[in-house]
């Protein structure tokens, strides 16, 4: 299989962007990312997106992007995951380069949860659940996730204030990515005075819906651009895994099969151990995903998730240098993860690899890690009914 460089990331603000439509979100994304490549023209567009024939009444978006980033004639289609849809996105851009197949690939996410407000939105988000034993009840994601919470707070003796910490490392690393949506720390008071959005799920446990852009051009080695400044950075392994949509169908509903398969799966194709990961992006739009990701994939043992953020071993960044020799010391969230920066739905996968490139490349400013030279990402769809993950690596 052909080598999957990353040659040129692009991303635009998370948050309410009411000003300007869905097609051109995604086409500043994607201009940028062109440029970052050195004006490598893709011979295949991805686009992840998880709610466009919801929110904004449009479908087809592989074409409708082709079409308005000037790309008419290339091969355009749309992943739908859920969530997950920007990570399976990658993931299908990965393939296509990989297999030799293509020699320049585009994946773009993109999410305009402002073309509606309201309860449009929930029952739109519902739509990732299953609809017949789920939202058919009234059942949001952010309730599945306070039960999902609630319960594993009562197993394993959970204290209120037990997840602070997740929300307190991504509110603190968003406060220097000027693309993140909450740009201010947070204090352990504020958390314990947040409004409750479902018991025992509360306003900084959740991750805030938003409007974004994030894109990725693919390519071989041999076909950078001679003046290619950036530092290499390659996929070096790529897996997805899916469970049942419904949590009731499930022997552990409070143990992530997906997340586990997925890394696994992504990390012997590298050969690499836990070990040797020194960044982490998890898919936080629950504080309880974030604790649960951490287990499956083997950073903490099963109930012991929560107290890697407690304890402080979920490490702000930048000063990880001692951390990463010192595991099980892991820093996630680096740039704010989908706390701070904001859930832009099938964006989100998008917007952890260029967080990961940002950070591999040494492009991370204020939240740059030394020596970091692999990065794990993993996108969820729903309650890890579809797990994504990537190992990407500075060469």
């Amino acid at each position: 299989m052909s080598e999957v460089i990353i040659a040129g990331i692009g991303q635009t603000e998370v948050g309410e962007h009411w000003d300007i439509g869905l097609r051109e979100l995604a086409f500043a994304a994607i201009q940028d990312a062109v440029n970052d490549a050195g004006g490598l023209k893709p011979q295949s567009l991805f686009v992840g997106n998880m709610l466009a024939p919801n929110l904004s009444n449009q479908a087809h978006l592989g074409v409708l992007l082709a079409d308005y980033a000037g790309l008419l004639g290339i091969e355009a289609v749309t992943i739908e995951a859920a969530g997950a849809s920007g990570g399976a996105a990658l993931r299908q851009g990965y393939l296509a380069i990989a297999s030799g197949m293509v020699d320049v690939a585009l994946v773009v996410g993109v999410e305009k949860f402002t073309d509606q407000v309201g309860s449009g939105v929930e029952t739109a988000l519902a739509t990732a659940s299953d609809s017949d034993f789920e939202a058919v009840q009234g059942m949001t994601p952010a309730a599945q996730a306070a039960l999902l919470m609630k319960r594993y707070m009562h197993e394993y003796e959970v204290p209120k204030d037990g997840f602070a910490g997740f929300a307190l490392t991504a509110h603190a690393n968003g406060v220097a990515n000027k693309n993140a949506m909450f740009r201010k720390a947070i204090k352990p008071e504020t958390y314990a005075k947040a409004e409750m959005v479902s018991n025992p799920l509360n306003m900084f446990d959740m991750a805030p819906n938003a409007d974004g852009a994030a894109a990725i051009v693919l390519t071989r080695r041999d076909l950078l651009p001679s003046n290619f400044s950036h530092p290499l950075v390659k996929i070096a392994g790529s897996a997805s895994s899916s469970d049942t949509l419904a949590l009731h169908d499930r022997k552990d509903m409070l143990y992530f099969d997906t997340a586990q398969i997925s890394a696994g799966k992504a990390m012997k194709q590298v050969g690499a151990v836990l070990d040797n990961i020194d960044l982490f992006e998890y898919h936080d739009t629950f504080s309880i995903y974030a604790a649960l990701q951490l287990e499956a994939v083997g950073f903490a043992i099963k109930g012991k998730g929560w107290k890697l953020a407690a304890d402080g071993c979920i490490a702000l960044v930048p000063p990880a240098v001692e951390l990463l020799a010192n595991k099980p010391h892991i820093p996630c969230a680096t740039m704010g993860g989908m706390k701070a920066r904001g859930f832009a739905g099938g964006a989100s996968g998008v917007y952890q690899a260029v967080d990961a490139v940002t950070q591999l490349q040494g492009r991370a400013e204020a939240n740059q890690i030394p020596n970091v030279k692999t990065a794990l990402i993993q996108s969820l769809g729903g309650p890890a009914s579809t797990a994504v993950s990537h190992i990407l690596q500075r060469t």
